[in-house]
């Protein structure tokens, strides 16, 4: 530029002309560049793919009523990369009126999956082009694709929910990592502890083969089932084939994960949960997906992973309510990996220490066999059990006045001279109810009449469980009386008065704020809630089972089998009788949980309930599905639904509101809504037709938006 006027040097006076052909050199360059794109994202004029120009896409969208699948056109530049199973991006919610060039444009940008490329659309209409391959990465299978199907439609849900809790976010940077290459199949394992069982080693056998068999596992008590899990595991790999271990929590899926370090080493399996992070997680299920690995251990999101060449689907402690997801349309991870295991042809491995009602059927239909231990060898490794009952506890004097019985006492102290002590309680927290000692009254706020509750030792402060408000000078509106007493006692309350009882002897406390994993052999009294029990290097010495009423007394179908699982599986961890290992269990001992829990009965409960669950007509010998929501909704969903015949309505029961001050429970209503609850009852074999019906009619209500939206629960864990 020169310094005098500020134009080119060599310009001259008419500077113009120059300039302006510059400006159109520049103008012809941008032309040019853009051309190819012909408008990303609407591509308003673009030429379409030669071949296939019609793709099907299934868009990230949940109402039910928009569960099916919608044509789009696929631009050339777009061609190579728009295959079935990549992630795409779409416009959607344009409506017919903004049509441009034969070409729909407008609406929002939603994300989807390319399901197929076809020829020619079933829509006569103008088509909206691709607007986006957001990855070529193929990330729906048409195996994973069928099995989310399948389940959508099993739990009268929208595959779009399904395809949520199934592939997981995408991260790009991740993406354009490479996978390690696979590794030529192990031999097969030795049999090692499987040998206990009698057909232990044939189904290791049969797996090895590249057989399909089912089985309903009875673990023995003991340390031994992750390595168990793993020997399945590894026998499936030998075949050339994968398998998939789902548990319901991350501290059994990192013992399975060790255990199938050291049978297999590195590099032959992942483990799959929430604490690996997100683009962790995304990487070994983009390992899983790509072939790289075939062996996959995890908790209840883990059930999704697409395992090629699925040959053993596995599931252990299939009870625990971790196993059933929160999330629409709530599947169970059970119910999901049988009909895995049908659709893949795969075998398929129901394990536990305790055995559920719906395993139970497996066998009693001879979908599955047994798979258990001979009664010698169960009574060889299993712990002793006493059992405290009311009128032992009636004659007992320090059972009135004091915490534990005498008989926990006495064996809380013996075996505090060979090693750690298991103390279960039922409840967290210091007091968690109080009750009038004159008249035994419930104690009540004089706010919100909700609950008092004694949050710690310091100065006797009581607090309202729902409003939180401190209640000062508290008295019975009965009785007039000052005194309370403790009708249910947490783990804190426990904790510390174990301390005073036993003070040479540290007390370590498990639950919900901190979980330990292990606790070392050494004395020492552990005090936990239910699921929560530490790993004691070379077991417990004993186990104290308190409040056995608590679990027994709770208003549901499931509350003797819930309370004999959790009872298992802490008196699992417990010495065998050999090794003077021992349990006591405050509970009446002519119960039925009780006596399974005496003889180590699992499977035999699970028949007696399975029985009378028949006579009663409950799941899971029939299907049930539950309605909840304003009166007038579900009644008008249920009127409009073309149920299967012969089809009963339980109810509508008015559901437990959401009281001020408390969080919203899972499947409760909003705050100051009243909401109703109706169960819908049919015979075997209609299930599907009871589902795909009040999905339709969900469908129909939310397409007129008419009334209130509705919840629905196919097969709900608690039915009362």
């Amino acid at each position: 530029m020169s310094s005098k006027n500020g134009r080119p040097e060599g310009a001259g006076e008419s500077g113009e002309a120059p300039v302006a052909e510059q400006l159109a050199f520049i103008r012809e360059s941008v032309r040019k560049a853009k051309a190819p794109r012909a408008r990303p994202r609407t591509w308003r004029g673009a030429e379409l793919a030669a071949e296939l120009p019609v793709a099907r896409v299934l868009v990230d969208k949940g109402p039910v009523h928009l569960d099916r699948l919608w044509d789009y056109a696929v631009p050339a530049e777009l061609d190579a990369e728009a295959r079935p199973g990549v992630r795409v991006r779409v416009r959607f919610g344009a409506g017919t009126r903004n049509v441009r060039g034969g070409r729909r444009e407008g609406g929002g940008l939603l994300d989807g999956f390319i399901v197929e490329r076809v020829a020619v659309s079933d829509y006569s209409g103008p088509l909206a082009a691709l607007a986006q391959v957001l990855s070529p990465e193929p990330v729906l299978s048409p195996a994973l694709l069928a099995l989310c199907r399948a389940v959508a439609d099993r739990y009268a849900g929208s595959l779009a929910d399904v395809l949520q809790l199934a592939v997981p976010p995408r991260h790009a940077r991740i993406e354009a990592e490479p996978s390690p290459a696979p590794l030529a199949p192990p031999a097969a394992p030795a049999a090692g502890s499987w040998a206990r069982y009698p057909t232990g080693p044939a189904f290791l056998q049969a797996l090895a083969r590249g057989d399909r068999p089912r089985a309903v596992w009875t673990a023995l008590p003991g340390p031994h089932w992750p390595d168990e899990l793993a020997r399945a595991a590894a026998a499936t790999l030998a075949s050339g084939r994968g398998a998939l271990l789902v548990v319901p929590d991350g501290r059994a899926a990192a013992r399975v994960d060790a255990a199938l370090t050291e049978l297999l080493g590195t590099g032959r399996h992942v483990l799959l949960t929430a604490d690996t992070g997100p683009e962790e997680r995304y990487r070994r299920w983009l390992a899983v997906n790509r072939g790289s690995v075939r062996v996959v251990v995890g908790t209840r999101a883990a059930m999704f992973a697409p395992v090629r060449d699925l040959g053993l689907a596995a599931v252990w402690d299939d009870g625990d309510s971790s196993h059933s997801e929160p999330h629409a349309p709530q599947p169970h991870a059970r119910e999901v990996l049988l009909l895995r295991a049908a659709h893949e042809k795969a075998g398929f491995l129901l394990g536990g220490f305790g055995c559920t009602v719906e395993a139970a059927q497996l066998v009693d239909t001879g979908w599955a066999r047994p798979l258990a231990a001979e009664r010698e060898t169960v009574r060889m490794v299993a712990p002793r059990v006493r059992t405290v009952g009311e009128s032992d506890e009636a004659r007992d004097a320090a059972a009135r006045t004091a915490r534990l019985p005498s008989v926990a006492w006495e064996v809380a102290r013996e075996g505090l001279t060979r090693g750690p002590v298991l103390v279960q309680v039922p409840r967290r927290g210091y007091v968690p109810r109080l009750a009038c000692e004159r008249c035994r009254e419930p104690a009540r706020c004089a706010h919100c009449a909700g609950p008092l509750e004694a949050r710690g030792a310091e100065g006797g402060l009581l607090h309202c469980g729902w409003c939180g408000q401190e209640a000062r000078n508290w008295h019975c509106a009965e009785c007039g009386g000052a005194r309370l007493r403790a009708s249910v006692v947490g783990a804190g309350r426990t904790a510390e008065e174990l301390g005073r009882a036993f003070p040479s002897v540290p007390v370590r406390t498990s639950g919900r704020d901190h979980v330990l994993d292990t606790v070392p052999d050494r004395p020492a009294l552990v005090v936990c809630t239910p699921g929560a029990e530490p790993v004691a290097d070379g077991g417990y010495a004993a186990a104290l089972l308190l409040d056995g009423w608590a679990l027994l007394g709770r208003p549901d179908l499931r509350a003797g089998e819930e309370a004999l699982r959790r009872w298992l599986d802490a008196a699992a961890l417990v010495r065998g009788r050999e090794a003077g290992g021992t349990v006591v269990v405050v509970a009446e001992p002519t119960l039925r949980p009780v006596q399974a829990l005496v003889r180590w009965d699992p499977a035999g409960h699970a028949v007696r309930e399975l029985a009378d669950r028949a006579e009663l007509g409950f799941p899971p010998v029939s299907r049930m599905a539950a309605v909840s929501g304003p009166p007038e909704a579900v009644a008008d969903l249920i009127g409009m639904a073309e149920l299967p015949p012969g089809t009963e309505v339980l109810g509508p029961v008015p559901v437990p509101p959401t009281l001020p001050g408390r969080p919203r429970r899972q499947g409760g209503p909003p705050p100051g809504e009243h909401w109703e609850r109706a169960l819908l009852r049919v015979r075997p074999g209609q299930g599907a037709a009871l589902a795909a019906a009040l999905k339709a009619a969900q469908a129909i209500r939310l397409a007129r938006r008419e009334g209130e939206p509705v919840r629905l629960r196919v097969d709900p864990p608690d039915i009362g």
